[in-house]
């Protein structure tokens, strides 16, 4: 298999020259010149540049999808780690229904996960909101944790890649921007081929043609 290495940028870098070409994700524009202002893999869409960072930690933005946990149970909402250095809270008012204060363990309970949407930055932490097609309580099935800079490359253009590895593996899969996904599949052996399969995404995150990659991958059995 002919792998080819996606080329990488570092801070200052001038990525390509042109006013054709537009600065996405963690480029810049000065001049004609697109700069990279980020160490990280250049990924090249037409005439839209941007850089995926190679390491980072999660930094929330709004309107983000995530997966977090809940951690604890306040009057008006739950505490739930989200896997960012900030703090995220969901408010009561955020639940898609109307329950009150003495209720909120029936409906979500510590250690329950779930897909919510960042609302609101705060200076120290983040308001999330459940109300949402698809947003809201996740049971059952597994969770595992990938970089979140990685992400990109596990969805894949417009979906293509988790796509293509939910076709194969007949499982959900639900990939949280803060790098948790969660599966969830009939039997525990098709979550564990879907969890191998995405371990290969990023493991080749930096090549060239990794959809085609992929697809060879799936079509051998999970095998390299």
């Amino acid at each position: 298999m002919n792998e080819q290495i996606k080329p990488v940028a570092i801070p200052g870098e001038i990525i390509k020259t042109g006013k054709e070409y537009l600065p996405g994700e963690w480029t810049m524009r000065i001049g004609d010149n697109i700069i990279a202002t980020k160490y990280g893999i250049i990924d090249e869409s037409g005439k839209f540049l941007r850089v995926i960072p190679v390491s980072g930690i999660y930094t929330p933005r709004r309107s983000d999808l995530i997966v977090g946990r809940i951690t604890d149970i306040t009057f008006n909402g739950w505490v739930v780690d989200v896997d960012a250095p900030y703090s995220a809270f969901l408010p009561l008012a955020e639940y898609p229904k109307f329950i009150s204060s003495e209720e909120l363990a029936e409906y979500l309970d510590i250690g329950d996960l779930i897909l919510c949407q960042v609302n609101k930055n705060k200076r120290k932490g983040v308001d999330l909101t459940i109300k949402g097609r698809g947003l809201g309580k996740l049971d059952d099935g597994m969770i595992i944790k990938i970089n979140p800079n990685k992400v990109p490359r596990v969805i894949g253009k417009e979906g293509s890649m988790v796509s293509l590895i939910k076709n194969y593996t007949n499982c959900e899969i639900t990939v949280g921007q803060n790098g948790i996904i969660w599966i969830k599949g009939k039997e525990l052996k098709d979550e564990l081929s879907t969890k191998k399969a995405i371990e290969f995404v990023v493991e080749k995150s930096s090549v060239n043609g990794l959809t085609e990659i992929m697809k060879e991958y799936l079509e051998n059995g999970g095998k390299k």
